[in-house]
């Protein structure tokens, strides 16, 4: 019969089985008046399992348990913990819709935390450069200078999507970054916008501008396929917030770019995407396709997204401008979820003014993703730098992954008038916190996980998404819970160093500095300061020894961007502080050669 819950566990594991196959063999026998619920005593399900499995799974999660701990926990398993699956395993199974949130929200200001800024408001530069002579420099040139001439017509959007699809038609074959190239489309809103300007209806700084989209980002009866192949025919019905928010901008969607499957590096049902830096070397990922589109001057502007990395590592490959808005600005709402508590939507353009004019268009709550908050949007291009406190972790500079160009920026920042100051942080084991990424992105996929599509993707190496979602549903539900306190605690540290500067710069593929403000949510800038020199094409995957890795007989030069992190909601600081080392280096206008 039922025990109270002390009693419960006072008892062996013999009497807990006993107990447990006589509840399921009489499920109607009453119940003692007033005794609780007993944890272990629900009927018995799932497979069989012994001491010896136990002893097998304590090596996943490297946990040590005495025989008698083993005998007792292998005894009742199937009574206390197999039910726990019932969601999942049946009869009872419940289908979570790709649309539920965690009720678990993240919050990347801390309780106490000023919210910055304080106001409202974007004033940008002022520019009466003269259209170019050729089509190349049109294609070329930044956001912020063709919409000066779209306004005053001094150039059409027709001519120049018309621009834009003649060079996707020539040169994507070089790096195989369009998915879906959406010509009629393309030329249809442009025409839209003509009129509409012609008409005195000017609608903004994006009116008329052709962009691509990472395609992870839905598009109404657009095919939205994730790159990946068990997606490669789904065709959303509605558009997503931040392409609506684009389309309201006038904004004129000319192609959906690849991303590696399902938001991992740059390879897709498709092939790998290259970078037309180096065409022997992946774009780097995941947003591959925006990376790769955004340098070849394929499209103006591209949306890409990131949740470890995929803005930042394709913008310093490629050589654009990369802006991981702050974990929260940007709605989500019918993008791709990889990971609930890290995904962020952002620009990726070829000047840091131009990320902020996209920027500004897309932020803001939607009502519907639950993650997004109210926040302000401060940019001023002509604001002053002057005395801004600039972090930098000594000893990062000094090696690997920085280089003679993250050093310059470094000095840089002196000769601008800014003030460099050294910031710390503890030893602490920061990878340890990707076990939230890989549990969530288990989670976001674990039908197809189940079903086997996984099987389908065309990367399959032991770094690669199948492998990785498989082992997460191994990770302990316990460490996923010491992670999170963990990302609390690298949390605060994050607020004690921001509290001391204005922003950080940092070598850009750093690790520790990737994962820490992926987590803690707070915004990025990378962009093009220099160039450097390499031997071997780059890549994102794990070194292969049966695919030992080309070396060229003479180096490649390819550009290299720094990188800025700045407070939370603090976009436009970075910004500011962007633009004045994009014009001391005086490098963003350099083009890949062969495009």
């Amino acid at each position: 019969m039922s025990k109270s819950r002390r009693e419960f566990l006072t008892q062996s594991t013999l009497t807990l089985l006993a107990s447990a196959s006589a509840l399921a063999q009489t499920p109607s026998t009453p119940a003692t008046p007033g005794a609780p619920p007993a944890f272990g005593t629900s009927p018995a399900v799932g497979p069989e399992v012994t001491t010896s499995t136990f002893a097998e799974a304590e090596k996943l999660i490297q946990l040590a348990l005495t025989e008698k701990d083993r005998a007792q926990a292998a005894g009742n398993w199937r009574v206390a913990m197999a039910p726990l699956y019932e969601r999942r395993t049946g009869p009872r199974k419940v289908a979570i819709p790709d649309a539920v949130a965690p009720y678990s929200l993240i919050n990347s200001i801390l309780p106490g935390q000023p919210t910055l800024p304080g106001k409202d408001e974007f004033l940008r530069t002022k520019s009466d450069a003269p259209l170019p002579t050729t089509d190349e420099a049109i294609a070329f040139s930044p956001v912020h200078q063709l919409s000066r001439w779209i306004e005053t017509r001094k150039l059409t959007s027709t001519r120049l999507t018309e621009i834009y699809l003649a060079r996707i038609e020539r040169l994507n074959p070089k790096i195989n970054c369009i998915i879906t190239l959406t010509r009629n489309h393309a030329l249809a809103q442009a025409k839209a916008a003509d009129a509409e300007i012609t008409a005195g209806h000017y609608r903004g700084p994006l009116h008329g501008i052709p962009w691509g989209a990472k395609d992870l980002l839905d598009t109404a009866n657009i095919a939205t396929t994730w790159g990946a192949e068990p997606f490669q025919h789904r065709v959303p019905t509605a558009d997503a917030t931040v392409t609506e928010r684009l389309n309201a901008a006038g904004a004129v969607l000319i192609a959906k770019l690849s991303l590696g499957a399902l938001a991992l590096n740059d390879i897709w049902f498709g092939g790998q995407t290259m970078n037309p830096w180096l065409t022997e070397e992946g774009s780097s990922g995941s947003s591959a396709g925006p990376g790769a589109a955004t340098a070849a001057g394929l499209v103006a502007f591209s949306i890409g997204s990131e949740t470890g990395g995929s803005i930042v590592s394709p913008s310093m490959r490629c050589g654009v401008t990369g802006l991981r808005p702050t974990y929260g600005r940007v709605p989500r709402t019918g993008a791709m979820t990889l990971c609930w508590s890290l995904d962020k939507l952002g620009p990726m353009a070829r000047s840091v003014e131009d990320t902020m004019l996209v920027l500004n268009a897309i932020t803001g709550p939607d009502g519907h993703d639950v993650a997004c908050v109210p926040s302000k949007l401060d940019f001023d291009a002509q604001a002053p730098i002057k005395n801004l406190k600039v972090g930098y972790f000594p000893q990062w500079m000094k090696e690997a992954p920085a280089t003679d160009v993250d050093r310059a920026a470094l000095a840089a920042i002196t000769t601008l008038g800014m003030t460099p100051v050294e910031v710390t942080l503890p030893d602490w084991s920061f990878d340890n916190l990707d076990l939230i990424l890989f549990a969530e992105s288990a989670a976001a996929f674990e039908e197809i996980t189940l079903n086997h599509q996984l099987d389908l993707l065309k990367a399959q190496v032991p770094d690669a998404w199948p492998n990785t979602f498989r082992q997460s549903h191994f990770l302990s539900a316990v460490d996923y819970v010491q992670a999170d306190r963990l990302r609390r605690m690298v949390a605060v540290e994050m607020a004690r160093i921001m509290s001391e500067v204005d922003l950080l710069l940092v070598p850009s593929l750093r690790d520790e500095i990737l994962t820490i403000t992926n987590f803690t949510g707070h915004p990025s800038l990378t962009l093009r300061a220099g160039f450097v020199e390499v031997s071997e094409p780059r890549s994102d995957w794990a070194p292969d020894p049966t695919k030992p890795t080309p070396k060229f007989s003479t180096p490649r030069r390819v550009p290299h961007g720094i990188t800025l992190i700045g407070r939370l909601f603090d976009e436009g600081t970075i910004a500011r502080a962007g633009l004045a080392l994009e014009r001391h280096f005086n490098v963003a206008h350099e083009t890949p050669p062969g495009f």
